[in-house]
């Protein structure tokens, strides 16, 4: 076993993202539907070290800055939220909430109903529902553990944990397609004359250039350290109450408040340049080192009814996300970058969301409202509801006879 520390993990890191570009820019599969780069350069490395354990060759990574570059990122979402803005996006966010709600029932209808014609315990439908798909790691893990040790379910944990990795990868690799399906029969930015162009906003266009200074970026650098320190003060404070929230959550609100709290004071006006750098930064290393540490062997290790339920659980999201998603929110071309970015976090995380919608923009435009609606459901609402969900689920007869 090969264990690369901290230094040894961020170059391979930096590398996988290097590797990603050139792949996009060469590959035209990549490249036209969308592929995130972090998504095909960590693919790629995780398949490479898949087959070098069949050697008996396993590399490990350091992920130790896979939190931290996380929470950085959310903290730049809330930094980006204005409250003027996020007024302005109140209906479209709710239509979005809806849509993302449909999903999450029909997530868990899916599984358990699959899990049941299987043969299989009904909890390991609903988890491989909503619990780990749109719930990601994190709460799967919790629920694993509620499952073994409250219904005795076994290996719940495990399950869990693939599952998620599962969704993780789909997520990544199935949003870009769709966003491509429906884009062609819309009409996009770049086909509309602009009297003047503009810089691109939040995390649209990644790749565009920005103009920053060393001072501004510092003094951002800074807000992103006093929102990753309040958060987790925050997330103490609140942990073990009925009011408790992950981590990221806490961390996002008090950007947010930063933000806002700073401009109506006139102390400080938030440098949106700088914010979508240090975002987007922060973004794409998570991603890299999220992909390139995934234990694919994890996934051959599920079994074939099990596996049948996530490939259904795959499909059913592309088309919730271009009969359902993309319909509810208009059939334009802000409706199919929302629709890549709900495959993002419908099956992985709210980051994946993020890097589809941005693979999406770089080619064909912008979209504010996308870069503004998802974060927002992403990252508040759809914990709060899920667990809302699975709760429902949960009391239905078959499961309290268990």
């Amino acid at each position: 076993m090969i264990q690369l520390d901290f230094y040894g993990t961020l170059v391979a890191a930096s590398l996988v993202l290097l590797l990603g570009r050139g792949l996009t820019a060469r590959v035209g599969f990549l490249r036209n539907y969308n592929i995130p780069e972090p998504v095909a350069g960590g693919l790629v490395v995780a398949l490479v070290l898949l087959m070098l354990r069949t050697f008996d060759i396993e590399i490990r990574f350091d992920t130790s800055l896979q939190t931290p570059l996380m929470l950085a990122f959310f903290a730049t979402i809330g930094l980006s939220a204005d409250f003027a803005s996020l007024m302005k996006g109140g209906r479209v966010v709710g239509i979005f909430l809806l849509a993302v709600t449909g999903l999450l029932v029909v997530q868990n209808a899916l599984g358990i109903g699959l899990a049941k014609t299987l043969g299989l315990d009904p909890l390991m439908g609903l988890l491989t529902g909503s619990i780990t798909l749109a719930g990601g790691h994190g709460t799967g893990a919790a629920w694993g553990a509620v499952f073994s040790e409250k219904y005795g379910l076994a290996s719940a944990s495990e399950l869990a944990i693939a599952s998620a990795t599962f969704g993780l990868v789909l997520g990544g690799l199935i949003g870009g397609p769709v966003a491509r399906l429906l884009i062609k029969h819309v009409q996009v930015p770049g086909c509309q004359p602009q009297e003047t162009p503009r810089l691109p906003k939040g995390f649209e266009q990644p790749n565009k250039e920005r103009s920053i200074t060393p001072f501004s970026f510092i003094e951002t650098l800074a807000l992103i350290a006093v929102s990753l320190l309040a958060g987790n003060v925050l997330n103490g404070l609140l942990h073990g109450t009925a009011f408790e929230l992950p981590t990221f959550v806490c961390v996002l609100f008090v950007g947010v408040v930063l933000r806002n709290g700073l401009s109506a004071l006139g102390l400080y006006q938030v440098f949106e340049r700088e914010v979508s750098v240090l975002g987007n930064v922060s973004l794409s290393l998570f991603l890299a080192i999220a992909l390139m540490s995934l234990k694919l062997w994890d996934l051959a290790a599920l079994a074939l009814p099990i596996f049948i339920i996530l490939a259904a659980q795959a499909l059913v999201m592309a088309l919730f996300a271009i009969f359902v998603t993309f319909r509810m929110m208009g059939r334009n071309y802000d409706a199919a970058v929302l629709a890549a970015g709900h495959c993002g976090f419908g099956l992985g995380a709210t980051p994946t969301a993020i890097a589809n919608m941005q693979a999406v923009t770089q080619r064909y435009g912008p979209s504010q409202i996308a870069f503004l609606v998802v974060p927002m459901v992403g990252a508040f609402f759809i914990d709060i509801i899920n667990v809302i969900v699975i709760k429902l689920y949960l009391a239905l007869p078959f499961f309290a006879a268990v």
